[in-house]
């Protein structure tokens, strides 16, 4: 503070209080302004720095000072090659050797800088840094009040290790600016592999490297982070455990890996990673811990790489000439119940087969008698007997050789092992295939084959088409058989699997109806059943008697079934005999039941006997569970009896096509059909050309109230009055005469608009 600044300084203090400064006091201000500066200058203390120098390698030496004993961190190899690569970074720090008097000798110990030294003394011996080359020092003054090993101890002691996340920044920094991999670990003498982890840890999402950077996650939770490179599922995965008691890194890689597939699953073994990636497929690798492989990232594609795969080992099967292969990648317990195994004879061995495997059982015969009085077996010869086990079992596991007419009938099943290996079981035989004479179901009797029309020839009368003379299926479903949604040849497909248990799931129910308000007819049923229990002993329960009703539940039904005519008429004549029934006291029902007339106690057994009809088409399984073709075959025709028997007629009970329920879950072939049976050829012929949906719509509103109906709704003894003209759905109530000509209220309203009444009369005419 000078003597202007004070006065001026003054003055306005004393303006801000209302006092006026004399010139004796200006001189007291000046005067203790003078004395102020001179106590700051004392009380701040000049900080003074060693001065730095070259000084001739040859003339520096180590100190005894240096606190470093014990080697840790990079080698000095190491710090000599980065050393000669680029240059020292860091001078030593040196002091100047006093003789005994206390005269230097020209000489520099190291107290601190010793690794450094002894890196330089490396390059000097390998002649690559001459004696001479002046090396940077700073020079501690000899006479300094710091200790040498003070310095030594604060050089290592106050160094800051980098933060591991500037590190993994510093290495993409460097990779970004044009060096490899390989470089970069050169450059600091670690591994590729280390690199690479690094690089991996700094490619986390950002929000989770500050939050490791502000130390909220270990280094070993961020490295689980990088085994999956999407960000948002790791920020996703984060926000889930971060306040959960299990956040371990083993949980997160879990989390990040929970809908990929393990390359060691077997269905990777199977298809191989190499066909995967090169299928377009992408995996996810652990680069911090075994992986196994690492992780497939598409299951749906994997998953179609595996049934192709094995369909088409099912073809190179199918060579042999089994009449039927199944595809499967897990086969069920029990999935050969019911099949008669053949006995096939396994193949002779080749000369060149036999020749190798009485060389290995030489071989392993004499080094049992090598080492039968032994102990102990060294481990090289226990390894090698092991290895002569293996080669012996491969040449002796022989594949089997069938009967030519056996294998015609029979079947093989193509799966995968638990260690993703093919396995083939060949040579069963199902109960239909086996070599009987079986009564032959009347032509056109079997509504389960309804509609099959020209297709038949090509299955085998289970859903299954044919594969050079083999019926190759996976679940159940045709291999190859199924044409695209949109393929739509113009000719007569089979129904839909579907639609055919749709439909018969409303006859069972109008069946339910119609036996419910017949009870001679139930009464019937109910003694045919007794008499084929009685009568039929091979299907006999073991029981003395157990008649009962279960009702069978719809797994197939369409959406308007529960809202249907007959649903109705069910639910209501069920509340009416539940409103009346003592059902909580078996005692009270007895007395009921035994004063009920006979009237009343042969509706009530009509009801509950129609609670167990089972009319529904349902998928065969020739393996046991479920029902068979022969059994589905004797439903379907013992459901017609009863509809005969019950009058049953499927219009009458509320059904028709629609868009919904039928018209557009088929073909176009099928819509045109049904337009032809029910009002003639002209009608059909005016809806071919158009689109699928608008003849659909077009179709239901032409048939609505002509009575017709798919062939899985018809009653066969009405089908065989077609010639008589009163079939059941083949439009009974068009005139004959009229049958191949259309009224104009009968056409499509854009193809009568604006046209005279002549002109659609020659229309339909054409």
């Amino acid at each position: 503070m000078n003597f202007l600044t004070a006065v001026k300084n003054n003055r306005e203090r004393e303006r801000s209080v209302g006092l006026r400064v004399t010139g004796s006091e200006i001189g007291r201000v000046a005067s203790g302004a003078r004395r102020g500066e001179d106590l700051m200058t004392k009380a701040v203390q000049k900080v003074t720095l060693s001065p730095s120098r070259d000084i001739p390698f040859d003339k520096l030496v180590l100190s005894q000072s240096n606190v470093r004993r014990i080697k840790a961190g990079v080698s000095v190899e190491e710090l000599a090659e980065d050393i000669a690569r680029r240059g020292l970074l860091q001078s030593l720090s040196v002091r100047p050797v006093l003789d005994d008097d206390g005269t230097e000798t020209g000489k520099f110990e190291i107290p601190a800088g010793g690794r450094r030294f002894q890196a330089l003394s490396l390059l000097v011996k390998q002649k690559r840094l001459a004696k001479t080359t002046p090396v940077p020092c700073i020079v501690r003054d000899a006479a300094s009040d710091i200790l040498a090993e003070d310095d030594s101890l604060a050089e290592n002691m106050q160094r800051v290790a980098l933060h591991p996340l500037d590190q993994f920044r510093a290495f993409v920094a460097l990779r970004d600016k044009g060096q490899s991999d390989a470089e970069i670990a050169a450059a600091f003498f670690v591994t590729p592999q280390i690199v690479k982890q690094r690089l991996k840890l700094a490619s986390v999402a950002p929000t989770l490297l500050e939050i490791y950077a502000e130390d909220g996650m270990t280094l070993e939770q961020l490295m689980a982070f990088t085994v999956n490179p999407d960000h948002a599922r790791q920020v996703q995965v984060w926000d889930v455990i971060h306040s959960s008691w299990n956040k371990e890194p083993f949980q997160i890689r879990r989390m990040l890996t929970e809908t990929s597939v393990r390359a060691s699953d077997r269905r990777a073994v199977f298809v191989g990673v190499d066909a995967y990636e090169a299928a377009g497929g992408t995996m996810l690798h652990d680069l911090f811990q075994g992986d196994d492989g690492g992780w497939l990232e598409d299951p749906a594609l994997l998953d179609r790489l595996v049934t192709e795969k094995l369909q088409a080992e099912a073809e190179t099967v199918a060579v042999e000439g089994w009449k039927w292969i199944e595809v499967a990648l897990d086969l069920p317990y029990g999935y050969s119940h019911g099949l008669r195994s053949l006995s096939g004879d396994p193949a002779p061995m080749t000369d060149d087969e036999g020749a190798a495997h009485a060389k290995l059982l030489a071989e392993y015969r004499a080094l049992e008698e090598e080492y039968a009085g032994q102990d102990d077996i060294p481990e090289e010869i226990d390894a090698r007997l092991g290895v002569l086990e293996t080669e012996m079992e491969k040449i002796e596991t022989r594949p089997l050789i069938f009967d030519a007419e056996e294998i015609g009938r029979a079947g093989a099943f193509v799966t995968l092992d638990r260690y993703g290996a093919l396995a083939v079981y060949r040579g069963y035989v199902r109960p239909q295939d086996e070599p009987v004479d079986e009564t032959a179901v009347q032509d056109g009797a079997d509504p389960a084959l309804a509609g099959q029309g020209a297709d038949r020839d090509l299955t085998d009368g289970h859903g299954s088409a044919v594969h050079g003379g083999t019926v190759i299926t996976s679940g159940g479903q045709l291999i190859g058989a199924d044409l695209p949604e949109d393929e739509d040849d113009g000719a007569l497909k089979p129904l839909p699997e579907r639609l055919v248990m749709e439909l018969t799931a409303h006859r069972t129910l109008a069946l339910r109806e119609a036996i419910g308000r017949s009870p001679d007819v139930a009464l019937t049923l109910l003694l045919l059943k007794l008499v084929t229990d009685t009568f039929r002993t091979s299907s006999a329960s073991g029981s003395c008697l157990e008649a009962s009703v279960r009702q069978v539940y719809m797994s197939a039904q369409a959406p308007d079934l529960k809202d249907s005519v007959v649903a109705k008429l069910v639910d209501e004549r069920h509340a009416e005999w539940e409103a009346n029934l003592p059902l909580g006291d078996d005692a009270a029902l007895w007395d009921y039941l035994t004063v009920l007339d006979q009237g009343s106690r042969l509706a009530l057994l009509a009801h509950c006997l129609s609670f167990g009809v089972n009319a529904l088409h349902e998928k065969v399984n020739p393996y046991g569970a479920g029902i068979s073709a022969g059994g589905l075959t004797r439903r379907m025709a013992h459901a017609d009896l009863v509809a005969r028997a019950t009058g049953l007629d499927m219009v009458e009970a509320g059904w028709e096509p629609t868009v919904d329920t039928y018209l557009n879950r088929v073909p176009k072939a099928r819509i045109l059909e049904a337009v032809r049976e029910a009002k003639g050829e002209g009608t059909a012929q005016l809806l071919d050309h158009l689109k699928k949906g608008e003849m659909a719509s077009e179709a239901e509103r032409l048939l609505k109230g002509s009575g017709w109906l798919p062939e899985v709704l018809r009653r066969n003894d009405l089908v065989a009055l077609d010639g008589e003209g009163h079939a059941e759905g083949q439009g009974a109530d068009v005139d004959a005469e009229v049958a191949d000509s259309v009224s104009e209220a009968d056409l499509p309203a854009f193809l009568t608009d604006d046209l005279p009444a002549e002109g659609a009369s020659m229309l339909a005419a054409e």
